[in-house]
């Protein structure tokens, strides 16, 4: 089997080659001579033995280096789909074209009952619950069905072509890999809110390759469509039917806390629907927002709504205070002790950390401050004079910053509605905090910055 690595957009080897910056978050790992001449087959494209790869499986975990497979232990045919439906029946013609073992459709206790056609074809099985009790249950209904070594789940307001599998399947060459997910584009839809929802979903994760973990640039894949071994799964238990929302986020987690690996692979695209109506994508984002404080609740520290240093926390905060040149002294301060604590990083690449750094901290603030934390901001802001530029510097630097990146004008548009969503999603944060009298998602945590590598 060739094994080849892929970088990670956040990769870097500056000066001499024997340091490598990579990773989400970013970490510094000190590479020996024979470490930096494997690391420049890498960057090359070059296949690497298979001791080099556990060598570098370790950048692997980290989120600095992605692996590509030359082949699958699997075909399609080991593949089951499995379909939780509530009032709308699938698209079973769509799913059989993928040359599956099988499709199992879940009626979650619709009423009337779907009709799932062709009823009469053999790849075709139907379980309906007597109840409506949620996708989770109505997933592990469907799991207690599968005979095949994989499980392709599949929510019936996705589309998938009939190739959508063929770039996911050979992660599973890694054993260690438990779940692999597609990318998840919204499309479809002509109000203004199906637009925004498309260009804005929270389902669509990007498309850079990313290994998933709490508090990385992908931490969470949705089930909207995964494919997963069936065994790992049902020896997790499966999906928790006690959440209605936050589900996949829960079980993917669970799965990583346990030693498995998820990756998000977005050369596959599969297509969901936006939602069409304000009050349908604000009930969704509202729900979501809910689902924080459960998940907080199973996963300490995994819903923190910013992860900064001291240093970037000490920063933002004089410089919200309007003390520009003590948070000036202070970014000076900073990258002095790093240039004295990593010696071997060139001054300009330190620079670039720690203006990185810092900046990605105020990003993390101004998000926190519409999509969680607004309830308090709001009073402050009216109160205080001197929080209000900063607070509206907050509320249009994402979509500026968005628009900037993306060189046209829809984030701009985009912005009343994005406010909206936001501020549902956090009606939805404290509603679950006020339930469950967990506030962990509304706290912040302070990390060390940059974390050390073990290369």
């Amino acid at each position: 089997m060739t094994l080849r690595f892929g970088l990670d957009p956040s990769w870097r080897r500056p000066g001499d080659g024997r340091v490598v910056i990579a990773g989400s978050p970013l970490r510094l790992f000190r590479l020996t001579e024979g470490g930096a001449e494997v690391m420049r087959r890498v960057e090359a494209g070059e296949p690497v033995t298979e001791v080099q790869a556990r060598f570098l499986d370790r950048f692997v975990a980290a989120g600095a280096l992605h692996p590509v497979h030359d082949s699958s232990p699997f075909t399609v045919a080991d593949v089951t789909v499995v379909v939780p439906a509530f009032g709308v029946a699938p698209d079973v013609g769509r799913l059989l074209a993928c040359s599956v073992a099988a499709v199992v459709v879940v009626d979650d206790g619709s009423a009337p009952p779907i009709t799932v056609a062709p009823l009469d074809h053999g790849g075709v099985i139907t379980v309906r619950l007597a109840t409506n009790s949620g996708p989770a249950a109505a997933r592990n209904a469907g799991l207690e069905r599968v005979a095949t070594p994989l499980v392709a789940f599949v929510d019936t307001d996705v589309e998938v072509g009939h190739d959508w599998m063929v770039s996911l399947l050979p992660h599973f060459a890694d054993p260690a890999v438990a779940v692999v997910a597609p990318r998840v584009a919204s499309s479809g839809g002509d109000s203004a809110v199906a637009s925004h929802d498309a260009r804005n979903s929270s389902l669509d994760l990007g498309a850079q390759a990313a290994r998933v973990s709490p508090g990385t640039r992908v931490s969470y894949v949705p089930s909207a469509a995964l494919v997963a071994r069936v065994d790992v799964v049902r020896a997790a238990g499966g999906f928790d039917p006690a959440m209605r929302t936050g589900e996949d986020v829960d079980l993917v987690w669970r799965l990583i806390a346990a030693g498995h690996r998820v990756r998000y692979e977005p050369t596959s695209v599969v297509h969901h629907l936006p939602r069409a109506t304000l009050g349908s994508m604000l009930r969704q984002r509202r729900s979501y927002g809910r689902s924080a404080a459960p998940l907080a609740q199973r996963h300490p520290g995994a819903l923190a709504p910013v992860r900064m240093s001291g240093w970037s926390l000490a920063v933002w905060s004089l410089a919200i205070l309007r003390r520009p040149w003590s948070a000036l002294g202070l970014t000076l301060a900073t990258f002095t002790v790093f240039v004295r604590r990593f010696r071997d990083v060139p001054a300009t690449e330190a620079a670039r950390l720690v203006l990185g750094g810092h900046l990605a901290a105020g990003r993390q603030l101004a998000g926190a401050l519409v999509r969680v934390w607004w309830p308090i901001a709001v009073p402050l802001t009216m109160l205080f004079r001197r929080l209000r530029l900063p607070a509206a510097i907050a509320l249009v630097a994402p979509a500026v910053g968005r628009a900037i990146g993306a060189r046209r004008l829809a984030p701009l548009a985009d912005l009343p509605l994005q406010v909206l969503a936001e501020g549902a999603y956090a009606v939805g944060v404290w509603e679950g905090v006020a339930a469950t009298g967990d506030a962990s998602p509304l706290l912040p945590t302070i990390t060390t910055w940059p974390q050390r590598g073990d290369g």
